[in-house]
């Protein structure tokens, strides 16, 4: 007799808050009704860098609210309380050491450098760590990638080839420069091959992609033999991305080695619009929401069809996207803990969608990013017009708080 998978369902709100008291789950309802006004958050999103670095005294504002609610803590030891507390409940943590650059020369880059190795360090002697997030803007000069992205937008051929046509444009210094941000990028992977962590390469703007993506690759090639160290991020809001997807894969084939691809839909969509209004080349972002959804969901499909070469992150606030992956799975009779397969949603959003997915017995993990508050007001305020932004976002997420709340009887 066959058994019928269990249908997962992202409806269940005792599921979702059971690890927020009733304090907690009030303060949320109220964040993010704050965050339904646009208005508001404009000012708020505009305001709050220039108080911050103007020493106003906002910091604790700021820390009982938004930060508390999408921030694992200023600290590694902060934040081991609430790695802890979401394992409670079977759920895993991908740490991001809040750092977004700022050019602060060779200095301020070796200690980034040397600041995700702790965090690797750390994340190894946890049970429910199994990945950390990098961002090679954390470690090298943002004109520098730009120069280089340039260069290999006019060169010809395959992505490697543009790539090293495009290292001759650099002057001696530079290449000097960028033979350190390699070794920075191979240090950070080596340790987290010897410590068995996974390390999730962000995604930059379109402009300073190639070369982040170039270095993802050869990290790759490097590192993913036997098991999956290193992982590419692919913003599916991209016109290019799924194709891209697919040579990536070609790649992994044709050089023997896993294709480490963590999928999301994108984050730096009016950026990416506005610089291609004001520069007059064509928008590298989807024309509509649609479009986008399409080639997410396609490049899901085509990362579990070939499951045997690429370990997925599927990491996605969209709840038919993470239903779809589940679905797959289940249809290719594949268990839903397979070893190449894992969902991810940002630390304070989606919870319906985590701890459901946990609950279900998928290998799922709260993005959990920690550091000085100064620090983490960039990705904050991201967070922010995300949750004002995006279509049905915030109202989805309060919907669900207050019909917990409801069910609690507040």
């Amino acid at each position: 007799m066959s058994i019928e998978p269990a249908p997962v369902s992202f409806e269940n709100t005792a599921n979702a808050f059971e690890y927020k008291s009733d304090k907690e789950l009030k303060k949320a309802a109220f964040l993010f009704s704050s965050m339904g006004y646009s208005a508001l958050v404009k000012v708020g999103t505009r305001l709050t860098p220039w108080m911050i670095r103007s020493g106003l005294p906002v910091q604790g504002l700021i820390r009982d609210t938004i930060f508390s609610q999408f921030v694992g803590g200023e600290t590694l030891e902060e934040t081991a309380g609430v790695a802890r507390k979401l394992w409670e409940y079977h759920v895993q943590v991908i740490l991001d050491y809040g750092v977004e650059g700022g050019d602060e020369g060779e200095e301020g880059f070796d200690h980034a450098k040397g600041e995700f190795i702790r965090v690797i360090d750390y994340a190894a002697t946890q049970p429910n760590i199994p990945f950390m997030s990098i961002k090679v803007t954390g470690f090298a000069r943002f004109g520098l990638l730009e120069k280089l992205d340039a260069a290999m937008e006019t060169a010809e051929g395959s992505l490697m080839k543009r790539y090293t046509q495009a290292l001759e444009a650099l002057s001696a210094a530079e290449k000097e420069e960028w033979q350190r941000v390699s070794q920075r990028m191979q240090q950070i992977c080596r340790a987290a091959a010897d410590r068995k962590i996974g390390v999730l390469v962000d995604a930059e703007e379109t402009w300073i992609q190639d070369p982040v993506d170039v270095l993802t690759i050869l990290m790759m090639e490097q590192f993913n033999r036997g098991r999956t160290v290193v992982y590419n991020t692919i913003q599916l809001y991209r016109a290019d991305r799924f194709v891209f997807l697919k040579d990536s894969y070609e790649a992994a084939v044709q050089r023997d080695f896993t294709l480490g691809a963590k999928l999301v839909r994108g984050a730096y969509m009016e950026k990416e619009r506005r610089r291609a209004q004001e520069m007059g080349y064509p928008s590298p972002i989807q024309p509509d929401k649609e479009t986008t959804d399409l080639d997410y969901n396609q490049g899901v499909a085509f990362c579990i069809e070939h499951l045997d070469r690429i370990a997925l992150i599927v990491a996605s606030h969209n709840e038919y996207s993470n239903l779809y992956a589940v679905e797959l799975l289940q249809k290719k009779g594949l268990p839903l803990n397979h070893p190449h397969i894992h969902f991810s949603q940002l630390y304070g959003m989606s919870d319906n969608i985590t701890f459901n997915l946990a609950k279900a017995g998928c290998p799922v993990s709260k993005y959990l990013p920690f550091g000085p508050i100064k620090d983490v007001i960039p990705y904050l305020m991201r967070r922010a017009q995300e949750n004002s932004s995006v279509s049905g976002q915030t109202g989805r997420e309060l919907g669900l708080i207050r019909k917990e709340m409801k069910r609690r009887g507040l």
